[in-house]
């Protein structure tokens, strides 16, 4: 019987501290989440307002607007003093350089005004094809766009599906480019399609097309794609087997619509069913891209929210990225790894 009520005043005790223990995680993990604060830019409110409300906050004010002579002035309306701040703002198209000047403004403010850490959240990331010098006396822009982001101080830089890997090397400070992939593989397998096959549309996009043909257990066909000139391409040759396979074109972006909708006719031409779905990350859907994506009469177009769709073509489904950016939020918060993002 002693031994007994030993052992029953151990467990007591050992649960005891366990409350405590639980108690003092929730507490300092509480303090910890309303350390941080997020802001928006003028570029997409909305997927700002999504990312603040999956957090479990609110969206913190701010202002940003215009003079008269067309300068930009941007200010926080609350204290960010000792704050660790996350600034969310993407590239719009036919936007993208004041998107640009606003966020960097937006960054030297809070740096200004002594937030403790800046985090940068560019979900769709201007410049980023001006990664290299293709032709002489050209420029790196995407390399100048890394430069003037540290040096308007921020400490840390979150994208999504860069165009190229190399792009984070641009960065001395951290950058984490998360990957939407399985967001969109997920939605992809929900939908049953019978006998599909994945078709990157340049055998630049083979290893992540490659990636999502694994996910949803579906084989690879690759196209080779020629640009005579800037929003140009034609396609040459299709690598792979797609005669009677429905395909789904996997791209990180789609921007006049030129490339992919020669891809549809290319595969087409190939024997492939008349049903084809287009996927990107990144909507940018700039000059001809709408008339020519209703045009091509896709079974469907599926991109994500990290740019503002105003008017989306026919048959357009956009998935949203606020759950998977508050994920990166509320893990770099808590100082945990957030490296399962990044496949």
């Amino acid at each position: 019987m002693f031994v007994l009520r030993v052992l029953i005043e151990i467990i007591s005790l050992h649960v005891f501290f366990l409350k405590i223990l639980r108690a003092l995680y929730s507490y300092l993990s509480i303090n910890n989440m309303t350390n941080f604060k997020i802001f928006s830019g003028s570029s997409h409110p909305q997927l700002a307002k999504s990312v603040a409300a999956e957090c479990g906050i609110h969206l913190s004010p701010s202002t940003s607007k215009r003079f008269s002579c067309g300068e930009i002035y941007t200010k926080y309306d609350e204290t960010v003093r000792g704050k660790e701040i996350f600034i969310i703002q993407t590239c719009r198209t036919y936007h993208t350089n004041d998107d640009l000047m606003e966020m960097l403004f937006m960054i030297d403010a809070a740096r200004q005004s002594f937030a403790s850490k800046i985090h940068v959240v560019i979900p769709y990331f201007g410049y980023s094809r001006q990664d290299k010098i293709h032709d002489p006396r050209e420029g790196i822009s995407a390399k100048l766009i890394a430069r003037l982001i540290e040096t308007s101080g921020a400490d840390h830089i979150i994208s999504m599906h860069l165009h190229s890997d190399q792009t984070q090397g641009f960065f001395d400070h951290p950058l984490d480019n998360i990957n939407p992939r399985r967001l969109m593989t997920e939605y992809f397998k929900s939908k049953n399609i019978e006998n599909p096959v994945v078709v990157s549309p340049d055998a630049g996009g083979a290893k992540i097309a490659q990636k999502f043909a694994n996910d949803i257990g579906a084989p690879l066909a690759v196209m080779h794609k020629h640009r005579p000139a800037h929003n140009e391409s034609a396609i040459t040759h299709v690598i792979g087997k797609v005669d009677g396979k429905t395909p789904i074109i996997v791209d990180d972006m789609i921007d006049t619509a030129g490339s992919v909708c020669a891809a549809k006719q290319a595969l087409l031409d190939c024997g492939c069913n008349p049903d084809i779905y287009l996927t990107a990350t990144h909507p940018i859907f700039s000059g001809p891209a709408r008339e020519r994506l209703s045009e091509a009469n896709f079974a469907e177009i599926v991109c994500t929210d990290t740019l503002p769709v105003e008017e989306p073509p026919n048959n357009y489904t956009a998935l949203s990225v606020a759950p998977l950016l508050a994920d990166v939020i509320k893990g770099i918060a808590e100082q945990r790894s957030i490296s399962k993002l990044h496949i």
